[in-house]
Formats: structure tokens, sequence, C-alpha cells
């Protein structure tokens, strides 16, 4: 059995021909599949019953699993899925008032082990194929319905561009008008500041967001935060940046997670300002963390988060707030797969 996903459309088409079908049904199945988000090849009703069952002896469509499935009171979902392997990923559902945003994940676990995130924890195990991160995109299109999906952002467990080539894949079948037709500027790859992968990126001519993790402006802190620091130290992190900027004209989005007594002071403001003002394409979203109690992390008070997004603003800094979400059902990247693995 292969998964049917690993096919362009020219493959399966050569395929169907092969089983004495005809070539056209290939689109039929690639819109049963990406903008319906059909699992099985039963519910192809405009395919010939003789096509379906051939389709059904050679391939799969989806090789996840749920195993849980969490519904926060602000509407965010998380599911917990199992790979074939039995590796365990997380997806989560984001909806508001005028969108939906799928968050997927890029690997099982991550080896940059970032003190104040839960997808370190139980270490790397492996990156994700381009198939099994469209089989996350395909369970959070059919989760969401009767609404669409319509943006991505790969911000789950696992850092994606160290796996680059088969996020990239999965990138171009979301974007594709024959996938999932979510438009580039709708999908966001957020690195922890591998500048390789930066610079790799800037010479795609694609058109989706850069988001880039900081969590703190001086290197001693944000090597203490994140050890990928002390391989790709700020300096050289935003002149890649600048760098990407320039080349790409894209703005680049800093996510700054505010930890109570870490990274929170008005001197944590003070600095980061510095580092980026006067830059015109660049963006702080802060983000009050979750609370994570396996790593003693906890949000500042809120008139600590409004004092830090004032202080930036005041210097002129593109800053924006995000609202906390599902925080009643461990919706940081990790923790449901965590604790899952404690029971």
């Amino acid at each position: 059995m292969k998964d049917i996903k690993e096919l362009t459309l020219k493959g399966l088409e050569e395929k169907l021909k092969s089983f004495g079908a005809q070539a056209y049904h290939a689109r039929q199945i690639f819109s049963w599949i990406y903008k319906k988000a059909a699992l099985d090849f039963g519910q192809m009703s405009d395919l010939p019953a003789g096509v379906r069952v051939k389709l059904k002896e050679n391939f799969y469509i989806n090789g996840l699993r749920i195993i849980k499935r969490l519904e926060s009171s602000d509407g965010t979902r998380k599911l917990l899925l199992a790979l074939k392997d039995a590796n365990l990923i997380e997806a989560v559902i984001i909806p508001v008032k005028e969108r939906v945003t799928g968050c997927v994940s890029a690997q099982v676990g991550c080896k940059w082990a970032c003190s104040f995130c839960a997808s370190g924890l139980s270490g790397f195990k492996r990156n994700l194929t381009c198939s099994e991160i469209i089989d996350e995109v395909l369970y959070l299109k059919k989760e969401s319905l009767p609404r669409a999906l319509t943006h991505l952002v790969f911000m789950g467990t696992g850092e994606p561009l160290d796996n680059y080539a088969q996020v990239l894949a999965a990138v171009k079948i979301i974007n594709s008008p024959l996938g999932f037709n979510i438009g580039a500027r709708r999908i966001t790859l957020s690195t922890s500041g591998v500048i390789p992968g930066i610079q790799r990126l800037s010479g795609e001519g694609l058109q989706v967001e850069l988001s880039v993790s900081l969590h703190a402006a001086d290197d001693a802190l944000r090597s203490k935060l994140m050890p990928v620091n002390k391989k790709y130290p700020l300096k050289d992190l935003i002149k890649t940046c600048k760098d990407y900027s320039a080349r790409t004209n894209r703005q680049v989005t800093f996510e700054y997670i505010l930890i109570k007594g870490v990274n929170s002071s008005l001197e944590n403001a003070r600095d980061l300002s510095r580092l980026l003002s006067g830059w015109k394409l660049a963006k702080v979203n802060l983000i009050p963390s979750n609370s994570i109690s396996e790593l003693k992390v906890e949000p500042p008070p809120r008139s600590d988060i409004l004092l830090f997004k004032g202080c930036l603003v005041k210097h002129g800094v593109n800053t924006t707030l995000r609202r906390e979400r599902g925080e009643d059902i461990n919706a940081a990247c990790g923790q449901l797969r965590l604790s899952y693995a404690k029971q």
C-alpha cells in the first residue's frame, strides 16, 4: 500500500491509465483529497465504483490516527496524532472571527531544547515526511468544517528549517491551486533562528511569511533560553534577517514569549527596542507564555505585559500582542504529547 499523496497529478494520471481508468479522474481525486478533505476513497462518489476499488487496493490517503482531541473554551482545538511508527505529534486549530489557522508540526520532538518549550523535553526523534505534514493539514481541514482552513503556520513541534526539503515540498502542495490552495502570504514558517535555512529560503521566490523566535535581545540570556543561539548568535541572526528582508522585500516577524522573572522587564524591553528600532520591515509579536509546570514557566502579570509593549511602541518598534489561546487544553507546543506520554 502506498500513500496516494506521494503522487503528482501526472503520476496519478499514469497510474490510473494502468488501471484502465481515465486520466481526468486524477483531478477529481485531487479535489476530493485536498479540497474536500476526503479520507476514504468510498466518499468519492463521482468516480466509477471499479476505480474506487482499485484505489483502495493500492493506496491509502492518510497514515495518521487521532489519539486524543481536546477543545478549549475559546474554540481552540488540539489533536494528538499517532504516526504509522507510533510516534506522536500535535496539530492545532485556532478559529477566530475572520479566519481559521492551522498549526502543524515539522518533526517528532526537537533537538534545540528551548528552556520554555515542552517540545524538546523528550528529545528529537525524527523528521516528518512531506506526506505526514500534509496528513496533518488534511485532519485540520476536516476538523475545521464547515468553516474553511484559511491560514497555516509551521509553529508546532520541531524546527521547520531543520527539515527544509520536506517542509518546502509540503508548502508547495498547501499553496498549489491543485492542492489546498492556501495563499503563500497565509503560510508562515517559524524558525528558532537556523541561519542556513533562512538564507536558503530567501532565494526560493516564495511569498511565505517568515517568523523568527527571538525571546531575548542579548546573547547571554538568549543562549540560556535557546541553545540554538550558541551556534547562530544574535548578531549573525539579525544580519541574516535584514539580508532576507532586503532580498525579498518581506517583513520578518520576531516572536517574543514573555516569561515571568526571565525576559519581561522594562530593561529587557529597552534592549529589544535597541536591537530592532529603525528597521521598518521588522515586527515583534509578544506572546504571554503558557504555564508549563515541568519547566517552571509562567506568564508575567498583565500590567507587566502592557508596560513591555508600551516601551517597544514608544521606541518605534512595530508591535502586536497575541491573545492567549488554549490555556485550558495545554495548547503550548509539546504539552499534550508530554502529558499523554506520562499516562
